[in-house]
């Protein structure tokens, strides 16, 4: 009982915690939407080339029409191979900071628009700049901005169509779903000499796929393709590289149509109980569930859904 209790005192915490942030949502500012859905997106051909200016490092699209509600981060350092270093990390903080107390936002896709790359995890080039006293700060600056990603209050999506090493598959693996191109490469490993995740891996990873399966991988810096991470369960959906190659952007864009017609504040809540529950004992957890529901209660969501589902009944249960 007293674990049940200490549960729902850390759920309503983090309830308290999102109206606060939502109370200061306006000082957030305006966002400028992209228009024309998946059109606006490039993908054969993207070419952007080295001399990116820094604000493009990371780009923010909100999709409309019959995308209205999917936002996609894409990240853009052709010339660094979308590797993390400070100022994309501070630019990932800044719109996961906006993405979490947007209401009209249903789901976030994670992606690469550099052809062949999803991220090849941390920038060693500028970390081989820093002071010792420094690397320190960057790793938990990293670690930081991957649990923000994590704790994103809506379903996301990491679209893997090319290499994700190090801390690239751990902000991969921060998402709640992880669609790969057969032909991308995957591991947690940036170098032969670093091959100690830093960003969360070593607690994302057994807890993704076993903790036998997460040590090999680990001990021995193994990359695996799109296949063999699918059969392990690193992945939910693997897809053919298409000619633009973009395929698993394309199938995550699939997936995240599917996420919504369902209730918005059912999906906040479902996704809080079960990444809540999964940390916590079964009692525990279903006093975490039982509270989530209780937020449903009033909202017109579940009024909807209840009038849907009796609309839809078989005759044989009516006036029961």
């Amino acid at each position: 009982m007293a674990a049940a209790l200490g549960g729902l005192g850390l759920l309503y915490g983090r309830f308290r915690l999102a109206a606060a942030v939502a109370a200061t949502s306006s000082a957030l500012g305006p966002r400028a939407p992209v228009r024309g859905g998946a059109a606006a997106f490039p993908s054969a051909g993207r070419g952007y080339g080295s001399e990116a200016k820094e604000e493009e490092e990371l780009r923010v699209r909100y999709l409309d029409e019959e995308h209205k509600g999917i936002v996609v981060l894409g990240l853009n350092r052709s010339h660094a191979k979308n590797a993390l270093n400070k100022n994309l990390l501070k630019m990932m903080s800044k719109a996961v900071d906006a993405l979490k107390s947007d209401k009209k936002v249903r789901t976030v896709i994670f992606r690469s628009e550099v052809p062949g790359i999803f991220c090849a995890g941390a920038d060693l080039k500028e970390r081989a700049k820093m002071h010792s006293s420094e690397v320190g700060s960057f790793v938990s600056k990293a670690r930081a901005t991957i649990n923000e990603m994590a704790n994103l209050p809506v379903p996301t999506i990491a679209a893997i169509d090319g290499i994700a090493l190090g801390g690239g598959l751990e902000l991969a693996l921060a998402c709640d779903i992880r669609v790969a191109a057969s032909s991308a490469k995957m591991g947690l490993v940036e170098t032969k000499l670093a091959i100690i995740p830093g960003a969360g891996g070593t607690q994302r990873l057994p807890r993704t796929i076993g903790i036998s399966l997460a040590k090999e991988l680990i001990f021995s810096a193994r990359i695996v393709d799109g296949e063999e991470a699918k059969s392990i369960g690193l992945i939910s959906h693997v897809v053919e590289q298409n000619e633009a190659g973009d395929a698993a952007y394309r199938r995550a864009l699939a997936l995240a149509r599917e996420f919504l017609p369902q209730g918005p504040v059912a999906m906040r809540v479902a996704k809080l109980a079960i990444d809540q529950g999964m940390e916590v004992d079964l009692v525990t957890g279903l006093a975490i569930e039982e509270a989530c529901y209780a937020q449903t209660i009033p909202t017109k969501d579940r009024i909807e859904g209840l009038l849907a589902f009796k609309e839809k009944r078989s005759p044989r249960y009516k006036g029961e």
